[in-house]
């Protein structure tokens, strides 16, 4: 298919992707709103002129047309304002200085009969359980879409069949043409090994993995071993001596361990010259949690990092710096490490659908942690607000006095403005970054 099909597929994959995980992270705020019998006058997802809309019972459900993020709008999310008693409406969106229409119309304002179902006199717990429904359902999606990545795409294993046999013996870093006499042949050349050769035994041990073989191979330099492998359904038995030479040092992560002093670094092993095959292998239920925490792990080290790696990215955009490949993306650049993913034509399809997956899985993560913040507009804000009332009315009882009421978290919309101001700069930097300078992560 041609590569440029291929790309806007991977981007139209993603963009369906993050929208579906919006919508559904609004329902996460939804569901537990309408079960405490609050009133839900908009389910939009988007910000701005509304596109589309249908309303179901009391709610309004639509599109709008800026798709960077979505409301829940429910009545009496602030207190009455101590002058009049009016109830001041409010949305659960991202941004409410981009739902400011929904504070003004007018049927989002306290009716007969609604009295006792405006947000603000939810008891703690229910008010926090709202507020969290969003990012729940986000760590829900991610949870779900690693155990499809996991347990159904697979993850790319080394298997026990031989995929390339190295000619020569090569130190770390330097190359040696085949055909000149400096060539010294290694050791796989030597006894014979071909690719698609499957190695069934090594030194008279059961080969089950290409990792386990490996060991055995590293701790055997300068003994002469037994290998056995199946070569087109025929069982071929030759001796191999594994040379004693500098490789690499594999982290926990996979990759070459590097020292104090950032250099790579190598430990004299056995060295037999053979490369694997892979494939995408199915993993047990037991590895999900596992890859779930590590990934979020590392995408919240990225979140308490994001001032300094968002001043790292603005110095990269407006110089000649390259860009952090571990840094932040907007959402345009994810569309485009979504389309180049997809347009890799050398690799397997299924691979390619399963790099898309849990691309997907890292958003939804990504945007449980973020939202967690505890900082207005951010649900993470409202949580904070919950806590604080909660606490508050706590040590009125035990001091015996009169219960202060709900928190009027209203005070702190200043404040709302200019972390949503923040955030709306710091969105458009990414964007723009993405745009002049992108970041290169296949290189």
């Amino acid at each position: 298919m041609n590569p440029v099909i291929l790309f806007i597929l991977g981007v139209v994959f993603v963009a369906i992707g993050v929208a579906v995980s919006i919508a559904l992270h609004e329902v996460g705020h939804l569901v537990p709103a309408k079960l405490f019998k609050v009133r839900v006058t908009k389910y939009m997802i988007g910000f701005g002129p509304t596109l589309w809309s249908r309303r179901k019972g009391e709610t309004e459900y639509g599109f709008k047309a800026i798709p960077l993020g979505g409301y829940v709008a429910m009545i009496g999310m602030y207190p009455p304002n101590k002058e009049d008693g009016s109830v001041r409406p409010s949305s659960t969106g991202m941004f409410q200085t981009l739902a400011t229409e929904a504070r003004s119309a007018a049927h989002e304002d306290v009716g007969p009969g609604d009295e006792n179902r405006v947000f603000y006199k939810l008891p703690v717990w229910k008010k926090i359980i709202i507020m969290l429904g969003g990012p729940a359902m986000n760590l829900l999606i991610g949870l779900v879409l690693t155990a499809v990545l996991l347990m159904g795409f697979g993850v790319s294993t080394a298997t026990t069949t031989i995929a390339n046999v190295s000619k020569c013996q090569v130190k770390a870093g330097e190359t040696v043409d085949p055909n000149s006499p400096d060539c010294q042949l290694t050791p796989a050349a030597i006894a014979k090994l071909q690719p698609n050769d499957v190695v069934t035994s090594f030194d008279g041990k059961p080969v089950t993995s290409w990792a386990e073989m490996s060991s055995w191979i590293r701790a055997s330099a300068g003994k002469a071993v037994q290998v056995t492998v199946d070569r087109g359904g025929k069982s071929v038995t030759t001796e191999v001596t594994p040379v004693l030479s500098a490789r690499p040092v594999i982290g926990d992560n996979g990759q070459q361990a590097k020292g104090a002093d950032g250099k790579p670094l190598y430990e004299e092993v056995g060295f037999l010259g053979i490369g694997a095959q892979t494939a995408m292998v199915p993993q047990p239920a037991s590895t999900v949690l596992p890859m779930a925490g590590e990934n979020i792990k590392q995408i919240a080290g990225v979140i308490l990092n994001l001032p300094a790696r968002v001043v790292g990215v603005a110095q990269a955009a407006f110089s000649s710096e390259p860009r952090d490949p571990n840094g932040p993306i907007s959402v345009v650049g994810v569309g485009r490490v979504a389309g180049e993913v997809a347009a890799m034509e050398e690799v397997p399809l299924q691979s390619r659908i399963g790099a898309l997956v849990g691309l997907l899985a890292g958003l939804n993560f990504a945007l449980a942690i973020f939202n967690l913040i505890p900082l207005l507009p951010l649900d993470g804000g409202h949580v904070a607000g919950a806590l604080y009332e909660g606490v508050r009315r706590r040590i009125a009882k035990l001091r015996g006095k009169p219960d202060p009421g709900a928190f009027d978290i209203a005070k702190l919309l200043p404040l709302t403005y200019v972390v949503a101001s923040l955030l709306m700069a710091m969105g458009a930097l990414l964007i723009y970054a993405d745009i002049v300078k992108p970041v290169n992560i296949f290189g």
